[in-house]
């Protein structure tokens, strides 16, 4: 903000009614800016598109690719092979552009659908003066040093410092979450606890009564509001829980299939040479070369450069000494280098079966279909990972105003003559009456069930009380003739009215602070005890209510009870109390209480004062009688705190109250760097930061659109108890991922072991690269849909947040992935051996083996052998839907849809092999041999439902 003496070359000044002339009006334009907030910078399409291939699996399917595409070049040119060579290379790019496009393209329509609901006003007339006269100018056109008119109802167009007020209140939520705001111009009614001076109004909020005139001394970007919005741009973006995790899983599948693809290396150079020691000292030089160019290459750094160049002069000079050595032998070296080059083609194809094609995609339909199914819970998401990342949550920061409460104020509770049910008395129409005139407040009804209040919140809350009771409190006003007035000062704490009815009879109205009432009030409502008005009145402020009295006398026809400005009249009588408060949304208790069972921790923020804080907390169970002043901070106690001070207390930390804008960012920020994973909750420009900085941000549906555009996830019913859903849905979507990679990685350790035996055996791979990239892209990518499809599971709130870090496949995945890989890979195998053996025309023939003759696979061979293999893993998608359910794979219930992809699977399948011919390897099979590879593979369903009904027993209390 700019200060006051920053701008004390404008004489004017002193005298407000002069205003800036047309002059100053362009060196302070000139000098400090104009009045528009700075768009942030739109990232470029492309950029959006080119950042989709950071995904550490989508980069290694690039690489796989990249020398798919020089085998398949290698092999039209060097071998003369059809073009069909390069069906492979193209089916990776596919995989890779069906991944990177559906995410770019899910998430730019959620962008439009998430576009910001009101775009910040520039056009708006504002009130100033200038060269003397009042005129109206647009918003935009506002500088420093211009005097503005500011009325009720007004949004403030700058910052300014009063120059004059009469009783304004400001609306200061979408800065500080403090709805209503005292402001004055007079300096010795400041209140030293306010977020913001007294005689400060910022840009951005609203006068809700009152009026005044003020000097501006920040515009645009300089502004409180434009500090936030600039922060709020500011990218802090953070890897998600996910991302941590899929780097981790393609690190290992990198290492994995690297790793396999050198030992393919070794054993078949080794079994070219017929295991004789010269073939070791080739084979090994080979696959250390091969090492160096997978591992170290791409992690090369200037200060290892004499270590790498020592080991690769090594492996250069053990080559040409092996080059050497084998033509004195009279060896081939042609046919050596074609031998070793097909060998390298062979690795490379091992990694392109390991290589999950499917997983990005297949992570991206599910976050995208979960992304749809969400905002059928009040969720719009507009970042995919966002659906899964709430399921990882430690912590939400959340601020209380629009978010635990219901940013309304309301008659909580009320003391009036014979109404022990906090009813108005018999009286009520002389009581509704008191409240529908003696007010500046007025109920706009925008046709909603909740009607707009325009003027004082808490006067509104009166005008809803009588109307909820029967009474219209537009039809009392105009029923009576108001007389005269006192307005409500904080200097006299009250507000009076005297109007007169069709009758002709006077009565004198007066409503204020209680405490203000009962001394100018000469005697009680004879039902009413001052005892018991002392004791209620203590009650609500202890509960940090407002709380407002309320008195009337009835005047003779030439009584006057108001002079100079101050009531005079006497034999007022004090007629009853009542207490409003902002109150909590019914469903907040339940939910936080939900989140807290869920392991996740909740932290309020708020611009309120540090009693109404705790008594919010009170009323929705975070705050208790063990917590204390340890666990409650303010904001400038905050803000005096360096990181590593704020470090060693941000997990105690329950509240922070009289928070500034940024307390809370700096809050995320401290959190993140203890390791948690943070969801930030809120509605105001205040809160934008934090939800920018936050892992995710929720903003609420009827928030300001600066909150919305800094956040990932949209709470349309602005309910808490949505935030519990979405804290589910991400746990559920992420049990579906790891389902789904149960599912892949078993496929991958089957194929990447029979390719591998058949290396070390001298055995061609059953399995082309075609069928893998069916297995893996098209096959596996319906299971992802049918997994993701998986209705989520209130079960997963029993469970704790899982660590960031963790790994993603568990040690319970690894109990089954390994087994069954194992199993698969062996029915593979044994089939493998017989088909090279003998020589079949139909699966049955299996078992009339006549003779054992050494031959090559038959089309037909390869068919079974490949359809066997993916009937395994389809029924093995059914015990992958089971994992960590506790139930049976046949208990079905609202899994429709995942029956449906599964039997387009199955179908897909017997397409494939029917009429797939050339282009996939294959035959078309007999009736008898699909019935028989059916049953036969659906033991691994089976057996995993024994171990799931074991796993049951074993874990049921009558069993301990």
């Amino acid at each position: 903000m700019i200060s006051d003496e920053s701008i004390t070359d404008f004489t004017q000044f002193t005298q407000p009614s002069l205003g800036l002339t047309d002059q100053q009006v362009i060196e302070s334009r000139k000098k400090y800016g104009t009045n528009i907030l700075t768009p942030p910078e739109k990232e470029p399409l492309w950029h959006q598109l080119i950042k989709k291939f950071n995904d550490p699996l989508i980069i290694i399917l690039l690489i796989a690719g990249i020398l798919s595409v020089g085998i398949s070049l290698y092999e039209f040119y060097g071998l003369a092979k059809s073009a069909s060579v390069f069906f492979e290379p193209a089916g990776i790019f596919i995989a890779i552009i069906l991944a990177t496009g559906l995410a770019f393209i899910f998430e730019l329509k959620a962008d439009k659908e998430f576009a910001i609901l009101n775009q910040v006003r520039d056009d708006d007339a504002v009130s100033v003066i200038r060269n003397g006269k009042p005129l109206s100018i647009p918003k935009k056109d506002v500088v420093v040093g211009d005097i503005i008119l500011i009325s009720q109802g007004e949004e403030i167009p700058a910052d300014a410092i009063l120059l004059e007020s009469v009783s304004m209140s400001v609306d200061e939520s979408t800065l500080t979450g403090e709805p209503l705001a005292h402001k004055s111009a007079d300096q010795n009614l400041a209140d030293t606890e306010a977020t913001f001076p007294t005689n400060h109004v910022m840009r951005g909020t609203k006068v809700m009564e009152g009026h005044g005139t003020a000097r501006v001394i920040a515009v645009g970007d300089n502004t409180e509001n434009g500090h936030v919005y600039q922060a709020a741009q500011i990218d802090n973006t953070v890897k998600t829980p996910l991302n941590i995790q899929l780097d981790s899983l393609g690190r290992l599948i990198s290492n994995a299939s690297y790793t396999i693809a050198g030992l393919i290396i070794v054993a078949k150079l080794l079994f070219y040479f017929n295991w004789q020691p010269l073939s070791w000292t080739i084979a090994l030089p080979v696959a250390l070369l091969f090492y160096l160019i997978i591992f170290k290459f791409p992690k090369y750094k200037p200060q290892k450069s004499i270590t790498l160049a020592i080991i690769l002069s090594v492996v250069f000079i053990s080559m040409v000494m092996i080059v050497f050595e084998y033509s004195g032998n009279n060896g081939n070296i042609s046919e050596l280098l074609a031998y070793t080059l097909q060998t390298i083609m062979i690795s490379v194809t091992l990694i392109v079966v390991a290589v999950p094609e499917g997983l990005p995609m297949a992570i991206t339909l599910s976050l995208a279909y979960s992304m749809r199914r969400m905002l059928k819970t009040n969720n719009l998401v507009r970042k995919m990972h966002a659906c899964e990342t709430m399921g990882a949550a430690t912590v939400i920061c959340t601020d209380k105003t629009g978010t635990l409460t219901q940013n309304r104020m309301s008659v909580s509770d009320s003391y009036f003559p014979e109404q022990p049910d906090s009813r108005l008395s018999p009286n009520a129409t002389l009581h509704a009456l008191a409240i529908a005139v003696n007010t500046t407040a007025r109920i706009s009804d925008n046709g909603s069930s909740r009607p707009d209040i325009l003027g004082n919140p808490t006067e509104g809350a009166l005008l809803l009380w009588i109307k909820a009771m029967g009474f219209d409190p537009d039809k009392l006003k105009k029923n009576v003739t108001i007389i005269g007035e006192i307005p409500f000062t904080t200097e006299k704490k009250y507000m009076a009215t005297v109007i007169a009815n069709k009758d002709g009879e006077k009565y004198l109205f007066v409503k204020g602070a209680p405490e203000i009432l009962l001394s100018i009030c000469s005697h009680t409502a004879p039902q009413l005890s001052v005892n018991e008005i002392h004791n209620r009145l203590k009650k609500w402020q202890s509960q940090s209510m407002r709380t407002l009295g309320f008195a009337y006398k009835k005047l003779s026809e030439s009584e006057n009870a108001i002079s100079g400005n101050l009531i005079s009249a006497t034999d007022i009588t004090f007629c009853g109390i009542v207490a409003i408060a902002d109150p909590i949304r019914h469903e907040v208790p339940a939910a936080i209480a939900e989140c807290r069972q869920a392991g996740v921790d909740v932290k309020i923020v708020t611009g309120d004062t540090p009693g109404t804080a705790i008594e919010i907390a009170r009323q929705i169970g975070l705050w208790t009688e063990n917590d204390n002043e340890t666990n409650i901070i303010t904001g400038p106690e905050f803000g005096s705190l360096t990181d590593s001070q704020i470090d060693n207390i941000a997990m105690k930390i329950k509240i922070i109250a009289r928070a500034r804008p940024l307390d809370k960012k700096r809050l995320v920020e401290s959190l993140q760097r203890l390791g948690q994973v943070v969801a930030v909750t809120g509605d105001g420009t205040n809160d934008a930061p934090a939800l920018k900085a936050a892992h995710v941000g929720l903003s609420m549906g009827d928030g300001t659109s600066v909150a919305k555009e800094a956040s990932d996830i949209t709470i349309v019913d602005n309910s808490f108890s949505s935030i519990g859903r979405a804290v589910m849905w991400g746990r559920s979507l992420y049990q579906n991922i790891q389902r789904f990679i149960l599912f892949q990685i078993t496929v991958n350790i089957a194929a990447c072991l029979i390719v591998l035996a058949g290396a070390f055996i001298g055995y061609e791979s059953p399995l082309t690269v075609t069928q893998m990239l069916w297995v893996n892209l098209i096959m596996d990518t319906f299971a992802a849909m049918a997994l993701a499809s998986l209705p989520p599971s209130k079960k997963v709130m029993e469970n704790k947040p899982r660590h960031r870090s963790s790994f993603i496949i568990t040690r319970p995945m690894w109990n089954i992935i390994i087994p069954t890989g194992l199993i698969m890979f062996g029915i593979l195998f044994g089939m493998v051996y017989i088909f090279e053996h003998t020589h079949i025309n139909s699966i049955t023939d299996i078992f009339n083996i006549k003779a054992w003759n050494t031959g090559t696979l038959s089309p037909y061979e390869l068919s079974l052998i490949f359809t066997t293999f993916v009937l395994m893993q389809f029924w093995n998608m059914f015990n992958a839907r089971a994992f960590a359910t506790s139930r049976s794979a046949f208990h079905l219930h609202k899994c429709g849809e995942f029956l449906m992809i599964a039997t387009l699977i199955f179908i897909g399948q017997i397409f494939i092999v029917q009429i797939g011919g050339e282009f996939f390897n294959v035959t078309p099979l007999s009736v008898s041999d699909w019935l028989i590879i059916t049953f036969g593979t659906s033991p691994i369903l089976l057996v995993g439902e024994v171990l799931r009904l074991a796993s049951r027993i074993t874990s049921s209390p009558q069993a301990r």
